[in-house]
């Protein structure tokens, strides 16, 4: 889908009389030059400019404030107007429509594994593409948080709780969701943890034996787990609404800063956050999307757009939404933004997001093994 006019170069001679060898010359050489060039005239030079930035679900309220911001600072700096727009879903589901030929400029997508489909099966983007921005192209970071009715009627305080009998859990679909996909392996790590005393041990090649014994009481902890979850939605938005507007389930398991805002803007008197013993540490990921800005010229803006998230004012707005800073100075100055809780990361319980998805995500996998829809 083209969403810009391409702009139309024309080439004047200056003389009827040339010859028509020097014409046929300069035909192919105007040619090559505006295929060249068309593009980056149609967007760059342009006074307006558009992208468009294909997000995961529950970043809508972040990226209106940074668009706003980054939109202000770009035209002050160039005295152009860039207009950006968004489009929200399931982490997953957003990497396909991408791939399907959504004309993202960037991607702001839920986890990493969902770039690299984009790199890899469509070839929109180089396999590097986490080299290029700090912190593995992650601007910010978040973890993995529970949301209780007030009161807390079911006592859930860890994991564990989830699993117990009469106990409804909302989470998203981990085939469509990238926090789902976060809320699953948290879970997971806990599992694993519980058993193994030490996720260290889980790729100890001298613990290969209790990691495997380790592996199979994760598995039966998920399986109890989603046999309590009554619904999947798609994304992580869904589930929330799922569970503060249509009041179903007992605990919601989503991103910490998607529970922030839902307790902010969905009456707070209603709801109280758990913050398990231990949860992952969630990295959201961010790229251009290279074919799609060379083709519509818009890779110097699509770029500083990007490197905004990671600047003093864009690292504010993360936290103003309840993201981690990654910056610690940013941190520093709101004491108290966030609660302490021990976290470990994907590799601590798989070697990368490859072997997870093969793993537990792909048709056959685990989830599916052990999921039956109600």
């Amino acid at each position: 889908m083209n969403r810009r006019s391409a702009l139309q170069l024309f080439v004047l001679l200056p003389s009827a009389l040339a010859a028509s060898a020097l014409l046929a010359g300069c035909r192919d050489k105007t040619s090559s030059a505006a295929a060249t060039s068309s593009s980056a005239v149609a967007g760059q030079g342009a006074k307006e400019i558009e992208l468009l930035n294909v997000s995961y679900d529950p970043t809508r309220e972040l990226y209106a404030d940074v668009n706003a911001r980054f939109s202000k600072a770009w035209a002050a700096k160039t005295g152009q107007t860039v207009k950006i727009k968004q489009s929200h879903g399931g982490s997953s589901k957003q990497a396909r429509a991408v791939m399907d030929g959504l004309e993202a400029d960037v991607v702001t997508l839920g986890l990493a594994y969902d770039i690299d489909s984009i790199a890899n099966r469509a070839k929109l983007v180089p396999v590097d593409w986490q080299t290029r921005l700090p912190n593995h192209s992650a601007p910010y970071t978040s973890t993995i948080a529970f949301l209780v009715r007030k009161g807390n009627p079911k006592a859930i305080k860890d994991w564990g709780d989830l699993v117990k009998p009469g106990v409804k859990v909302i989470t998203p679909n981990p085939k469509t969701s990238g926090s789902a996909r976060w809320n699953y392996l948290a879970a997971w790590g806990y599992a694993l943890e519980r058993e193994l005393g030490d996720l260290k041990r889980v790729r100890d090649p001298a613990a290969a034996k209790e990691a495997d014994a380790a592996t199979a009481k994760a598995r039966e902890f998920i399986t109890a787990l989603f046999k309590n979850v009554p619904v999947l939605d798609s994304g992580a938005r869904g589930a929330t609404t799922t569970f503060t507007s249509r009041g179903i389930g007992d605990v919601l398991i989503n991103w910490e800063n998607e529970i922030l805002l839902g307790t902010k803007e969905s009456e707070p008197d209603k709801y109280e956050i758990v913050m398990p013993k231990l949860s992952i540490l969630a990295e959201p990921t961010v790229s251009l999307v290279d074919k799609n800005v060379d083709k519509h010229g818009t890779r110097a803006v699509a770029e500083a757009y990007l490197h905004f998230l990671y600047s003093e004012e864009g690292q504010e707005v993360g936290i103003k939404h309840f993201y981690r800073p990654n910056d610690p100075t940013i941190l520093a100055r709101h004491p108290g933004a966030f609660t302490d809780v021990r976290l470990f990361s994907l590799t601590d319980v798989a070697s990368d997001w490859r072997a997870v998805q093969k793993t537990h995500f792909d048709d056959g996998g685990v989830f599916d093994q052990i999921y039956q829809p109600k």
